[in-house]
């Protein structure tokens, strides 16, 4: 059989590639590092966290929001040495029922971390911050913010625009 010479040589090296290439992504998704990763290995994954707060204790804790429309959103927790001791991918349903009104609004960054889509509404002076999650078909996870106060006054499900949109004008 013919073989050409180059593309004998080459079909190895990019295999090659293609492996490390895999393996280094897995590496950096938030989800995937070990439990004692270094808090500086975490900060450089994924082009660094979206927030970091401070945790009681000394810890703290990461945002990485990835995925199509923010649907995903890593939270991994650091041990006051800057080790790493938990992650987890906090848009769920189950996360969504612990926003109460009355939390604050960094209560809400801390355990959801920033929204997909956020607005204003003037003439009730408060804003809305909107966050996408799997399994939620069309819908997605609202919460109402009072700008006097900076606390949450409603928060729940609601219709997602996105679905609503003309093709190809999704939010």
């Amino acid at each position: 059989m013919f073989k050409p010479r180059f593309l004998s040589r080459r079909l190895p090296l990019a295999a090659a590639a293609l492996t490390l290439a895999l393996a280094g992504c897995a590496m950096l998704a938030p989800g995937g590092l070990p439990p004692g990763t270094p808090i500086a290995k975490a900060r450089q994954a994924l082009f660094g966290p979206s927030g970091e707060y401070a945790l009681p204790g000394g810890g703290t804790r990461l945002e990485f929001r990835q995925g199509s429309f923010g649907k995903q959103t890593y939270m991994l927790d650091f041990d006051q040495g800057g080790l790493l001791v938990s992650s987890q991918q906090v848009l769920t349903e189950p996360n969504f029922a612990t926003i109460a009104p009355g939390m604050t609004q960094q209560e809400v960054l801390m355990r959801l971390g920033h929204p997909a889509h956020a607005f204003n509404v003037g003439w009730q002076k408060l804003h809305v911050w909107n966050y996408r999650y799997f399994g939620g078909d069309c819908v997605w996870f609202q919460v109402s913010i009072s700008d006097a106060t900076q606390q949450v006054t409603e928060a729940g499900i609601g219709p997602d625009p996105a679905c609503d949109a003309p093709e190809g004008k999704g939010l």
